[in-house]
């Protein structure tokens, strides 16, 4: 089996999209099927049209000429046509039987224009809807013209690729709703590879010194500083427990677009020396300071976005052993047992979030066992392995429906 995935963006660059990438790939070669990794021009520059990074290869799209990108949709149809072009010469020198798009929409759209000239199959992978992340990145609004046309265009691909595919249950219903048979869509669901985490790691006596943390008890968050993610109500909740809490510190890990106006914020409530910003790290050394912290805090903001879309931090913090609390938020609902795997509380609420930090800190007496089911969970649900095996059927019935029987033959399926 030859799948060509077409990306939004890949490695050298970190994301949650880059690494539920990475695991996919593995996977899908542990079953010894063939993939090709090509990026679209949302990547951003790189160094050549090929580029190996971290024993991966990655295809790129460079985008030509100077479109008149200010000119609204002209940036997009010139990025499609490139893709489209791309497409179209690595599927015909890999021979594939399968385009797998993963999205958003404009990564879709050039893959079914090349699907439907080369005869082959397309699967539309849905991690996020494009219409919510602009909404959420500020560049459109709800029940805007924009939005109602990124949603149409969504939903024009529903309709049209082999099969759609996404990451959870809130993103499957919202697709059903559109009319797409129930048939035609399958959860692939996040995941981790339990065994690339350690369960229970000790903290670095050095690092927990030269960061400031010596004698504290340490509430943290690793990822990407985006509004979503609610960071600003955990400085609000720190300031509320500072006064029950003397030795209360608030470790972040990692950048982006929020970060100055977190410092900011700090420093208005009087927190600048009890939250320490380490800026990123790399990817390899973020274990030692997920060591560091007591409880880790996913206080994501109530958004359609958050209500539809699971994460993959609270699954990592299961396969760790990590005590967490986490926002209700439709996405933290699908994967945590309230008081059995993880601990909820009210979205948007730094009241609530406070009373959820301190009562976890209350019971550590209950920590060793919400630790082992949380692993369990993660073992028996929610690994890698799993998931992607879910691919085998839906490529081969696509192959099957579209008179390829021949590659399967061929492919040794």
């Amino acid at each position: 089996m030859r799948i060509l995935h077409i990306l939004d963006h890949s490695l050298p660059l970190h994301s949650g999209y880059v690494f539920r990438t990475l695991a996919i790939l593995r996977e899908q070669r542990a079953l010894g099927w063939q993939t090709l990794q090509l990026t679209t021009p949302r990547h951003g520059k790189a160094a050549a049209e090929i580029e190996d990074v971290d024993g991966w290869r990655f295809h790129r799209t460079p985008q030509h000429g100077t479109p008149a990108l200010r000119v609204p949709g002209l940036g997009y149809l010139a990025e499609m046509r490139a893709t489209a072009r791309r497409i179209e010469e690595l599927a015909k020198t890999f021979d594939a039987d399968i385009l797998h798009a993963h999205s958003p929409v404009l990564n879709a759209l050039p893959a079914l224009r090349a699907g439907r000239r080369l005869g082959i199959p397309v699967v539309y992978e849905v991690r996020a809807l494009w219409e919510d992340a602009a909404v959420d990145h500020g560049t459109t609004t709800e029940g805007s013209l924009r939005y109602r046309a990124t949603r149409a265009l969504d939903t024009h691909v529903f309709r049209r690729a082999g099969h759609v595919t996404t990451i959870c249950e809130g993103l499957r219903k919202e697709i059903a709703a559109r009319g797409i048979p129930a048939e035609r869509i399958t959860v692939i669901p996040n995941a981790v590879d339990a065994r690339e985490f350690r369960y229970g790691g000790t903290p670095d006596p050095a690092l927990r010194t030269a960061l400031g943390l010596d004698g504290a008890t340490v509430i943290g968050f690793a990822g990407s500083f985006y509004a979503y993610e609610g960071l600003d109500l955990l400085l609000e909740a720190a300031a509320l427990l500072v006064p029950r809490l003397r030795d209360l510190r608030v470790l972040l890990v990692g950048g982006g677009p929020q970060e100055q106006a977190l410092k900011e914020q700090a420093k208005r409530l009087a927190l600048d020396d009890r939250v320490v910003f380490t800026g990123r790290v790399p990817h390899a050394d973020v274990q030692r300071y997920y060591d560091l912290i007591d409880v880790l805090a996913y206080p994501r903001h109530r958004m359609r976005l958050t209500d539809l879309v699971t994460p993959l931090k609270p699954l990592e913090a299961m396969a760790q052993g990590r005590m967490f609390v986490a926002s209700d938020v439709g996405g933290h609902r699908e994967l945590v047992r309230d008081g059995d795997t993880g601990f909820l509380f009210s979205a948007g609420d730094a009241h609530a979030l406070a009373q959820a930090i301190e009562r976890v800190l209350a019971r550590k007496d209950d920590w060793p066992r919400v630790r082992e089911r949380a692993r369990r969970f993660v073992e028996a649900e929610r690994t890698w392995a799993l998931s992607v095996a879910r691919y085998g059927s839906i490529y081969t019935g696509l192959l099957e429906g579209s008179g390829r029987e021949h590659r399967l033959r061929a492919s040794g399926v």
